[in-house]
């Protein structure tokens, strides 16, 4: 059993492909150095925010993986995906994981670490 926006149940019973996020920047600009530590504090603090540790745990995984890989996680470990670019999934009872676009892609102004 599914929601109106499951990945499954879209309608027409399709799954919905997952796709990069779009460019984006951050401000101020930051290191590789500071990118690598915000997701490893982001995914270290993010099961203290409600859902199952294992949707969060696949969602890391998908996070870090090329695209045919991140689909097949996120269909395996049930994850409905509200967006295509993984910001917003569900789990199928309905708990909500927001993921910010730092983790899923790099910054455009990413100041290279020499």
């Amino acid at each position: 059993m599914g929601c109106a926006g499951s990945s499954e149940a879209k309608g027409d019973g399709t799954v919905k492909k997952i796709r990069k996020p779009k460019s984006w920047k951050h401000s101020p600009q930051i290191t590789k150095n500071q990118l690598m530590r915000m997701r490893e504090e982001f995914w270290d603090t993010a099961p203290h925010y409600g859902g199952r540790k294992e949707i969060w745990d696949a969602l890391h995984v998908a996070a870090e993986a090329d695209l045919d890989l991140a689909q097949a996680i996120v269909d395996s470990a049930g994850v409905i995906v509200q967006s295509a670019d993984l910001t917003i999934c569900y789990d199928e009872r309905g708990a909500i994981y927001e993921l910010p676009k730092y983790v899923l892609s790099e910054p455009t102004n990413l100041i290279r670490d020499s």
